[in-house]
């Protein structure tokens, strides 16, 4: 018996905000939830799997229009014709009460109830299936102690939406714990809503397959789904990778003595080996140039030298497609910032205040919501609305992450001591 396990497609996620970045390849990116459920398909029927469970967030959120579920149906019908079941639990994202449009599902699909666990036997294969959907968005209890109990003599699989005892950066939904888990004595629990693959316990074995496709900057790595074999009492599982658009992060430190005739070699060198050998797959990436460099100095003066010089880089990667998402920057100009603090200049000044406000916490906060908010008040409302809507995919710093509003200070004093130093801003 052979079966693949899913979650978390969310197709037709909206992405939004990258209308903001020139020459982004916009098809693939908005394509990719789409093109990846068709990988998963192709897959089933190659493999010639029994069933697929899909473990929540099918969707991303209510359809703009029926495109949405006709293209979801037309997938899940060929694999009808090839006689592949398909069993859906809802999640956070496409729960009962937030997909408001309906397209009848075909006959090989079933979506659990959200009103109570059900079963399903499949007693050609001794399988029980056992899931439960969400009827809303908000999910606060644990929906384990009402699954039914396992059904002897068969191979118990649960499905279910969860963030068990909690997860960084998930919401909760549905907690519950390892422990409540095996009191059901199922041999397989297929998880939803946690992002990142992970094997939470072998026996039984529960396991979060993560998204099928990364769909911003934070969602790094191979995605795909569980590819699971049994053979008696013996359980065979391989990850399979389906994702069309794979996203990197990529720290690259920078040598005191690298010039910037020297970096788009350093860098294609870095970006070809983060790629290889990852198929087709379009790759974006993120790229942070750390250290303590002269080219800092440079980037002050002509502002976008740096990232021209990485975007020439990614245009000398072979075999694989590239498209460089963001240069961020977390560099130092190679001067004596303790020597220039003690003065009583311009530079000393400066340097004094950034302690100052790294120091106390609620004073950084402060200066940097006054901030933020005067640079916001500036910019075209399509860019706010962008922010408000996707912060976690714009990656923009919030007002109690106060690392990051200290990078942000940090990452100013630097660019302002470059050029104070060079004598581009009077003194």
């Amino acid at each position: 018996m052979r079966f693949i396990h899913a979650a978390d497609l969310h197709i037709d996620s909206p992405l939004k905000g990258l209308s903001r970045y020139e020459g982004a390849p916009l098809a693939q990116l908005r394509g990719a939830t789409r093109r990846a459920l068709e990988r998963l398909v192709e897959l089933a029927i190659d493999e010639k799997v029994d069933f697929v469970l899909i473990a929540g967030d099918l969707y991303d959120c209510d359809w703009q229009d029926f495109h949405t579920g006709l293209f979801v149906r037309e997938q899940m019908v060929k694999l009808g014709k090839k006689d592949i079941r398909v069993f859906i639990v809802q999640g956070n994202h496409d729960a009962q009460g937030v997909i408001s449009r309906q397209v009848p599902w075909p006959d090989n699909v079933k979506v659990f109830s959200s009103r109570k666990a059900e079963t399903v036997r499949l007693d050609a294969l001794n399988v029980a299936i056992h899931g439960h959907s969400f009827s809303d968005r908000e999910m606060p209890l644990d929906l384990v102690p009402g699954y039914p109990s396992a059904v002897s003599g068969f191979f118990n699989i649960g499905l279910l939406h969860t963030s068990l005892t909690g997860m960084p950066g998930h919401d909760t939904y549905a907690p519950t714990s390892l422990s409540v888990l095996q009191t059901k004595g199922y041999d397989y629990w297929a998880l939803g809503h946690i992002h990142a693959r992970q094997v939470v316990c072998e026996q039984p074995r529960v396991v979060f397959s993560g998204n099928l496709q990364g769909r911003h900057a934070r969602e790094t790595g191979a995605k795909g789904c569980e590819l699971v074999e049994v053979q008696g009492s013996v359980l065979e599982a391989r990850f399979v990778p389906l994702d069309v658009v794979r996203w990197h992060q990529i720290p690259l430190h920078l040598d005191p003595t690298l010039s910037l005739n020297d970096l788009p070699r350093y860098v294609t060198q870095a970006l070809q080996s983060a790629v290889s050998g990852a198929g087709d797959a379009l790759h974006a990436v993120r790229v942070l140039l750390t250290g303590e460099s002269p080219l800092h100095a440079l980037e002050s003066r002509q502002p976008g030298t740096l990232a021209a010089a990485v975007q020439a880089a990614a245009q000398d990667v072979t075999g694989a497609e590239v498209w460089i998402e963001q240069v961020k920057l977390d560099l130092r100009s190679p001067i004596d910032r303790a020597q220039i603090g003690q003065g009583n200049d311009a530079l000393g000044e400066l340097v004094r205040w950034v302690d100052t406000l790294s120091a106390d916490s609620q004073a950084l906060a402060k200066f940097c919501q006054a901030s933020l908010s005067e640079v916001m008040n500036k910019v075209p409302p399509e860019v706010c609305a962008a922010v408000a809507l996707e912060p976690d995919s714009l990656d923009m710093p919030r007002l109690n992450d106060v690392a990051a509003l200290l990078a942000l200070v940090k990452d100013a004093e630097a660019t302002l001591l470059a050029r104070l130093n060079s004598g581009e801003i009077p003194t």
